[in-house]
């Protein structure tokens, strides 16, 4: 299934996208998606639902996060050899790991620049949701704990976390920089999850073009392997890392700047748009 949120901040219902692509309302079967839903029981009954009998939504509005009550939002670094290499940096010999201190926006809300930011950079990744507790789990069993696929845009301020000393999370964890569906894609939708196609563009410039085959650690490794240091519990979101094409990565550099359109979508995972803007406090959830 493909599900997904739709409606004000805060006030969002549940939904799910049919096979013609227009949305359906969920709210007659369960009051919201949340991490409880995600679990396996919640999961199987809403694939035993018939989508084509519930009722269309006609005019969805605002589409929000694709589940509410995100929980941990860990994010792999430099997981792409091609986007190290860009970058300057060397490939990692572990997953380089850091959170997002932010709560995730919905897929087309506003990205706010920090007040100063000036580098401000953009990076499509393969969002993974974890559904069932996973604790030193297997390589074999890693995928079990996996309750669908989304699409996130890791937004970065570079100098926040190259030039301001200490980890990375401070250049990450700003208000608006972790847009986060349009949809929830369960496992069964996705044949396999490291040969995804993925781009992004800035103004119509498609400037990254990739595919998550090119990942140094993939997805099944990287649940078994954070689970060896955290619990991972239902609605963690695991973001696995981009391609090369990041700005910071451009000829000289290119950021973001107010008025930007910032376009981005992975294959079978559907697409996000973002407008950018200055600081400004009524944008923001």
């Amino acid at each position: 299934m493909k599900l997904l949120r739709y409606g004000p901040v805060g006030m969002e219902k549940p939904g799910c996208l049919d096979a013609q692509g227009a949305v359906r309302d969920l709210s007659g079967k369960l009051d919201d998606i949340t991490a409880a839903t995600l679990g396996t029981n919640p999961l199987n009954a809403l694939k035993g639902i018939d989508v084509a009998s519930l009722p269309v939504v006609e005019a969805p509005g605002r589409i929000g996060t694709p589940y509410s009550g995100v929980g941990k939002f860990i994010c792999v670094g430099l997981n792409y050899s091609d986007h190290a290499a860009e970058t300057g940096a060397e490939v990692p010999p572990e997953p380089i790991l850091f959170t997002k201190w932010s709560e995730p926006t919905g897929p087309n809300d506003p990205i706010v620049l920090p007040r100063g930011s000036v580098k401000t950079d953009w990076e499509v990744e393969l969002g993974v949701v974890i559904g069932t507790k996973a604790r030193y789990v297997s390589l074999e069993d890693a995928l079990d704990h996996v309750a669908g696929y989304c699409i996130v845009n890791d937004v970065s301020e570079r100098e926040y976390q190259i030039e301001r000393g200490g980890t990375w999370d401070k250049g990450k964890g700003c208000d608006t920089f972790g847009p986060v569906g349009p949809w929830l894609v369960t496992p069964d939708e996705v044949a396999d999850p490291q040969n995804l196609g993925m781009w992004l563009d800035v103004n119509g410039k498609r400037f990254q073009d990739g595919n998550t085959r090119t990942m140094i650690f993939n997805v099944a490794y990287l649940v078994h392997y954070i689970s060896q240091f955290t619990t991972l519990m239902p609605g963690d979101l695991i973001s696995t890392g981009t391609p090369p094409g990041v700005g910071l990565g451009q000829k000289p550099p290119v950021y973001l700047k107010d008025g930007d359109v910032v376009r981005l979508g992975i294959e079978g995972l559907g697409e996000q748009q973002q407008r950018v803007h200055t600081w400004n406090a009524d944008l923001l959830p």
